[in-house]
C-alpha cells in the first residue's frame, strides 16, 4: 500500500531563541550565570541573535534542540538521513516489527507513468508475497526446533517469529516505508537544510527537509530565517552542476 510523508515537530527546547540569546549574552557581556536570563525581552533576543548570526558564531545555537517524528518515508531516505552523524535517531525495527503488510513509497517519476506505476506496484506485491512465504516457512522450522528443545509453546512462538522476520526482511525493498524519530541541534539543522533543501538533493529527502524547515520556522523564526539551500543569499556553490533555477529557489524559500 502506498504511503505519504508526514513530519511532526514533537518536542523542542523551550524558548529556543531566548536560550540561544542567553548563551550569546554570556559570551559578549559581563553577565554571570545568575544573570544571563535577565532582561531578555523580545527586542533584546532579536538583537543578540542578529548579531550572532551575522558574526557566524555558531556554538551558542547548538544549545537548542528539535525532535521530529517522521513517517511515510522509505528505507532509501533513512539510509541518507543517518549520514548526518551529529544527530540522534530511533528507527522502526524490521527485526522486531512484522512487515506482513508493508507500505511503500512510489517515486513521482515512476508514478507519472501509468505503466511504470503498475510495474512498481507488482514488484511491491511480489516482495510482500515472498516475505510472507519466507516468514511462514522460517517460523514453522524454528517452532519445531524450539519445541523439541523443550521450550513452551507460547515462548517458542514469540522466539520463532522474531527469528523468522529478521531473516525474511532481507527481501524487503528500499521503497519499504519506515518511521523514525530524529533530534538535531540548530547548528546541525542549518547544515542539513543547506545540503538537503538544494535542488540537487534526492527528491524524497528534499521534500522532508522542506517540511522540517517549515516546522522550525514556525517555532524559531529568528534562528531559521535564512535557512535553506546555500544559494539563497550567495551564488550557487555547485558550479557546473547547478540546477540553473536560483531565482525560483529563492522565491520558494521566501514564501514560507
Amino acid at each position: 500500500m502506498e504511503t505519504h510523508l508526514k513530519v511532526s515537530l514533537i518536542q523542542h527546547t523551550p524558548e529556543p531563541e531566548k536560550l540561544v540569546a542567553a548563551a550569546a549574552k554570556l559570551c559578549y557581556s559581563t553577565a554571570g550565570a545568575d544573570e544571563i536570563m535577565e532582561d531578555l525581552t523580545a527586542e533584546n533576543v532579536e538583537k543578540f541573535l542578529n548579531r550572532l548570526m551575522g558574526m557566524g558564531h555558531a556554538s551558542p545555537i547548538e544549545h537548542a534542540n528539535f525532535t521530529f517524528a517522521i513517517e511515510g518515508v522509505s528505507r532509501s531516505l533513512t539510509h541518507q538521513l543517518v549520514r548526518h552523524r551529529l544527530a540522534s535517531f530511533s528507527q522502526k525495527s524490521q527485526r522486531y516489527v512484522n512487515e506482513n503488510q508493508f507500505h511503500y513509497v512510489i517515486p513521482p517519476e515512476i508514478k507519472a507513468i501509468p505503466e511504470g506505476e503498475k510495474i512498481f506496484v507488482e514488484g511491491m506485491e511480489n516482495a510482500q508475497r515472498t516475505y510472507d512465504q519466507l516468514a511462514e516457512k522460517l517460523m514453522k522450522t524454528h517452532m519445531e526446533t524450539l519445541l523439541k528443545e523443550g521450550v513452551s509453546e507460547k515462548t517458542a512462538k514469540n522466539l520463532a517469529e522474531k527469528k523468522a522476520i529478521e531473516d525474511a526482511r532481507f527481501v524487503l525493498p528500499n521503497a519499504c516505508e519506515t518511521k523514525i524519530v530524529m533530534t538535531m541541534n540548530t547548528r546541525e539543522l542549518l547544515h542539513f537544510f543547506n545540503q538537503r533543501c538544494c535542488n540537487r538533493a534526492q527528491w524524497e529527502i528534499r521534500d522532508l527537509a522542506i517540511e522540517m524547515l517549515k516546522e522550525c520556522r514556525r517555532v524559531a523564526p529568528l534562528l531559521f530565517v535564512k535557512a535553506g539551500p546555500r544559494c539563497l543569499y550567495a551564488s550557487c556553490p555547485e558550479g557546473a552542476m547547478t540546477c540553473g533555477k536560483i531565482e525560483e529557489v529563492r522565491k520558494l524559500f521566501k514564501e514560507f
